[in-house]
């Protein structure tokens, strides 16, 4: 929708903003083919397409490969990937009440859980991954979170268009749903009423950056569906555009894979044309001399171990002689295969061919390789992880599982990634910090223990809720510790005097 209020045609707008997208369509489909051919098919596919498979698997594996790395590295299932935190105006209210910082820390960690639960029981993180593998074979792809249910839907790129500004910010999405008749809803069945129930149907979603907001609304043959207008914040739209990288100008990204095709596309050649030598060289023919004594027949219809009238140099085995070249392209695939594996980040490559490797040295190789991947965790942190948590935030504290928070009041920090800075971080500067305040004399008893013991049950990811005394329950103890001592001071003092007549 515009400024001024008139509604464009959905469908007229995703045709117009279509014809920018088929070079990066065609490009996927050509990284699709020599990696996983049906993950991003062309688009005449359909459900009984029959796949090509590649003569060789180093694709395939490299895409899943890098893909489950990327999903344990940004969505880690035993820890949380993000950390809420107080904004800088709202600390400085606070200043130095750390009693206070600490108890709205622990809250802040509750919610963050409910977060984490949210994504792995509604199935988010399934549909992260995938998005992640369209990622890597086309270099884009869109996430929609529903406002009224659960999970999320994934679009690859040949059903959504997109437009950014200069900058980058995204201007317009329009996605397409091709659906059944039959499957919609009444209301939404009477606009198309010269369908047939089993007909498909397209609809058209249209998001619209308007000053701070996305608005949208839906479009089926060319009427607008009735409730269907809807306003996001700009921050927290439920459509999260993704690229795998960054270009400058453009509206969609490039993918991994494009960057090595041409060391697949002559990889897949190659073992295409060894399989197919293979295959001749495993025939096996014979020639015999037509002026020969030897009669073929005899030698065909011979029992194991019988004796045959005939001359040894009359028969020879048919032989290619082109070992030294397979030689050659074998050991051209070698190398291809050992250089994608290291882009790929495939364990078989980070172990050297050694009799005796550390473990250390294991875990050093793969740091250097997952070094290549800073550039890709900083776009998925900003486009992927801070939009997804804001998003799913947003919808817990509208269905009032989580307490409403103020604008401004909290802010999402990515703790997963190359740059992170994680509670594990946290942990060791308190230690850090504790250990030189330890060395210093009488340095303790400036330190408020119960805040620090809190601030580093946080950093380590763990709910303190019922487990550390508050001040009034430690003062309460000590006064009935003091009491209890003063009792059996009194009770003391009676027994000697008991005792003692004489000093009464």
């Amino acid at each position: 929708m515009s400024s001024a209020g008139i509604k464009v045609s959905a469908k007229q707008a995703y045709e117009k903003l279509k014809t920018k997208r088929s070079t990066y369509i065609d490009r996927g489909v050509k990284c699709a083919k020599v990696t996983i051919p049906h993950l991003f098919p062309e688009e005449s596919a359909n459900e009984g397409t029959k796949f090509s498979t590649p003569y060789q698997s180093i694709g395939a594996r490299g895409v899943n490969n890098l893909a489950s790395k990327l999903i344990l590295a940004l969505f880690p299932p035993n820890e949380h990937f993000f950390r809420l935190g107080l904004t800088p105006e709202l600390k400085a209210q606070l200043g130095d009440n750390m009693d206070k910082v600490a108890e709205i820390d622990q809250r802040l960690m509750q919610i963050e859980k409910q977060i984490v639960n949210y994504i792995e029981e509604n199935q988010v993180r399934v549909t992260v991954q995938e998005a992640i593998k369209q990622l890597i074979i086309a270099g884009n792809a869109l996430i929609f979170l529903p406002p009224d249910k659960d999970g999320a839907k994934l679009y690859d790129l040949k059903n959504y268009t997109v437009k950014r500004d200069g900058l980058g910010t995204v201007h317009t999405i329009v996605t397409q749903d091709k659906l059944i008749k039959s499957t919609l809803p009444e209301d939404i069945q009477s606009l198309v009423q010269d369908f047939k129930e089993d007909a498909e149907v397209t609809i058209y979603t249209h998001v619209q950056l308007v000053g701070e907001n996305y608005e949208a609304f839906q479009e089926i043959d060319g009427k607008i569906i009735p409730q269907s207008e809807q306003t996001y914040p700009k921050d927290k739209s439920p459509y999260i555009p993704l690229r795998m990288t960054k270009q400058d100008g453009e509206d969609y990204g490039r993918s991994f894979v494009e960057e090595y095709l041409g060391d697949l596309t002559s990889l897949e050649k190659l073992s295409k044309a060894l399989v197919i030598m293979a295959s001749i060289s495993a025939r096996v023919l014979y020639l015999v001399n037509p002026n020969g004594v030897t009669r073929p027949k005899n030698l065909q219809n011979a029992e194991d171990g019988e004796f045959v009238s005939g001359r040894k140099d009359d028969v020879t085995a048919l032989q290619l002689d082109k070992y030294p070249d397979l030689q050659v392209t074998k050991t051209t695939c070698d190398t291809i295969e050992q250089r994608l594996s290291f882009a790929f980040l495939l364990s078989s490559v980070v172990q050297r061919n050694a009799d005796r490797v550390t473990a250390e040295e294991i875990r050093t190789v793969a740091s250097e390789l997952e070094d290549t991947l800073g550039g890709v965790y900083s776009i998925l942190s900003q486009e992927l992880q801070l939009p997804l948590v804001r998003r799913i935030m947003t919808k817990l504290m509208q269905l009032g599982t989580v307490a409403q928070l103020p604008d401004g009041f909290v802010e999402p920090t990515i703790t997963t990634g190359m740059e992170a800075l994680g509670r594990g971080h946290d942990f060791n500067k308190f230690t850090t910090f504790m250990s030189i305040v330890g060395q210093l004399p009488d340095a303790m008893q400036y330190m408020k223990i119960g805040s620090w013991v809190t601030a580093i049950a946080t950093s380590l990811g763990i709910d303190t809720t019922g487990m550390i005394k508050t001040e009034e329950e430690i003062q309460q103890e000590m006064q009935q510790a003091q009491e209890q001592q003063m009792i059996a001071q009194m009770a003391v003092k009676g027994m000697g005097n008991n005792g003692n007549p004489s000093e009464l």
